[in-house]
């Protein structure tokens, strides 16, 4: 199969970007997938998840890799390329990116430099899954850039389900200017209990936003096993494979695994 790049992305903080990333990623390694996940945020939450505690003295990272796509080499050899015991690989990421984001303001063509990196690894994955910081700035600009959809993942807040108009916007711009290919792939809810608080704003997300891009059915929980695995080195699947949050992600997993092939009939555009 053709590869598909799927960026995660919500300006928001606290959504559970990297939590969905590792576990959506798991998900389809289980499922025989061939998986790269890429840690584009410099904080580092997902490398540490995956089991490096100190990312900010890992010797290579993608930072690495946008700095050698600046000075024109995208390199044969990926030792910053690291294989995770759940069966996929990973790009880790730290703070150095926080500096290629700020020295990217002086490149050619600075929007697409992940995109290049990642057009030299992709054609050894099913999937590229991006996790991306939580702002709209360079580094994000260059996650939706190289990716062939975007996922949004929504906290069940109403404030947090307001906030999805600016990046859609972000995601529009991109699309026009800079990357025609790309499409929402899909908005799902987070951090979700059975209180009829969050039943309305789930309803709500779905009125608002379901008329012009897909709401993925799959409906993510929150729950204390869920909250442990950013300490527990392992995904949802591992840690506690028997829960609500486990087959929660099983479900959306295969919502993912269906993107751009039975999207209900109908391609969901941005605009142009």
């Amino acid at each position: 199969m053709k590869p598909k790049v799927i960026a995660i992305a919500n300006q928001k903080g606290g959504v559970g970007k990297s939590t969905s990333v590792y576990n959506i990623g798991a998900g389809l390694a289980l499922n025989g997938k061939r998986v790269l996940l890429v840690d584009v945020d410099p904080q580092g939450d997902l490398t540490k998840m995956l089991g490096q505690r100190k990312p900010h003295e890992m010797p290579v990272t993608l930072a690495n890799c946008m700095n050698n796509v600046v000075a024109g080499d995208t390199g044969r050899d990926h030792p910053e390329i690291l294989h995770h015991k759940e069966g996929f690989d990973y790009v880790p990421g730290n703070r150095c990116l926080s500096a290629v984001e700020v020295s990217l303001v002086n490149v050619m063509s600075r929007e697409t430099v992940l995109k290049r990196y990642i057009d030299s690894v992709k054609k050894d994955y099913d999937y590229v899954l991006l996790d991306c910081r939580p702002s709209l700035g360079m580094l994000v600009i260059n996650a939706l850039s190289a990716s062939d959809y975007v996922l949004i993942p929504v906290q069940a807040d109403y404030l947090a389900a307001e906030d999805m108009t600016e990046l859609l916007g972000t995601v529009a711009q991109v699309k026009r200017q800079i990357n025609p290919q790309l499409k929402v792939g899909g908005i799902f809810l987070t951090m979700t209990n059975d209180t009829n608080f969050r039943k309305d704003i789930v309803q709500a997300v779905r009125q608002n936003f379901g008329q012009h891009f897909p709401v993925f059915q799959t409906v993510i929980p929150s729950t204390v096993r869920l909250a442990e695995i950013s300490t527990a080195d392992k995904s949802i699947f591992k840690h506690d494979p028997h829960g609500k949050a486990a087959k929660a992600y099983a479900d959306l997993v295969k919502e993912v695994q269906g993107i751009g092939e039975k999207q209900r009939g109908k391609p969901f555009d941005i605009g142009r």
